[in-house]
């Protein structure tokens, strides 16, 4: 932990007693569902295809009419089989002048084969419903808030980031979560958020969030902060407290703990049908599992987060 983040401990900055100031439900959990829609009727979001390209020119257009800067990072990656991809994370600024930011990111992009262990099935394209669009949808609803009351002493930055689902996450790790290592190797020195938060398969509709175990490894104080702000504003039957049950990921909140951000990931990996089969990574993960409820949580969660930190 850096000297300044110890400062803002012992200021009582991701202190966790209840703000009554909070404003509650800032966010719309029905248009964010509706930016949900969008990104699925896209198609595929695989990188180098033309619905993949349409939705980052969709996203770059209104993260234009939102934010105060919209930085675009643009690459070609070459995969280990040779493959060219290109590209894109969008970065989403508000407050750009502020010192002190909070990071939010979620991954846009869908995976191009279902491999999910206990699915028997073609191996298909992932529709994406919830992994992929969900998170994306709760960051475009922030920015639609943060518009409207833009955040006061606190920068906030909303990351999209590209590539995190592309490859196989045993054989072929330098193929999976490319954007968000990107966005970790080319941050300048003095440019670390406080913390940063990844949303994650957010969108189901039986939604129950359990701490990640690398969130608690490397940033518990974080995970506490995220948790306690959830029960605060009422939400503490979906955001349950119970470190030790979660699931522990490989997922871009890993990257940017390795160049020091305290990072968590906020993340539903139980996302089954009624015999227990997951939809993750299968052709089932569809607009049928999700819902705006889920949406609505989460996103009331962000945004508590967001007044929690403005002084």
């Amino acid at each position: 932990m850096t000297i300044r983040h110890l400062q803002l401990l012992a200021l009582g900055f991701f202190a966790c007693s209840p703000k009554a100031d909070i404003p509650l439900h800032e966010f719309d959990g029905a248009t964010a569902f509706t930016y949900l829609q969008r990104q699925v009727g896209f198609g595929y979001r695989i990188p180098g295809t033309p619905a993949h390209e349409a939705q980052a020119a969709w996203m770059d257009s209104l993260l234009r009419q939102r934010a105060d800067t919209v930085v675009v990072q643009s690459w070609k990656h070459v995969t280990q089989k040779g493959d060219t991809l290109p590209l894109t994370n969008l970065i989403a600024r508000f407050n750009p002048g502020s010192r002190d930011r909070l990071l939010f990111l979620a991954h846009w992009d869908t995976r191009p084969r279902s491999d999910n262990p206990k699915y028997n099935g073609p191996h298909t394209p992932v529709p994406g419903a919830n992994d992929g669009a969900s998170g994306t949808a709760v960051l475009m609803g922030m920015a639609d808030v943060l518009k409207k009351s833009p955040p006061k002493g606190v920068g906030i930055d909303l990351l999209f980031v590209d590539g995190e689902d592309y490859g196989d996450f045993e054989k072929e790790k330098d193929d999976v979560l490319i954007g968000s290592r990107y966005y970790a190797r080319h941050l300048e020195p003095g440019q670390l958020p406080l913390y940063a938060v990844l949303f994650d398969l957010v969108a189901d509709k039986d939604l129950k969030l359990l701490p990640e175990g690398q969130s608690l490894l490397a940033a518990p104080e974080v995970v506490e902060l995220v948790w306690n702000t959830a029960r605060e504003i009422g939400h503490g039957s979906v955001f349950v407290y119970s470190p030790g049950l979660g699931p522990t990921l490989i997922d871009d909140h890993v990257e940017l703990q390795k160049v020091g951000i305290r990072a968590i990931d906020v993340v539903d990996f139980a996302y089954p049908d009624s015999v227990g089969r997951l939809y993750w990574h299968t052709p089932a993960d569809t607009l049928d599992k999700v819902s705006a409820q889920s949406l609505q949580v989460v996103g009331d969660v962000g945004m508590a987060l967001v007044r929690k930190a403005e002084k």
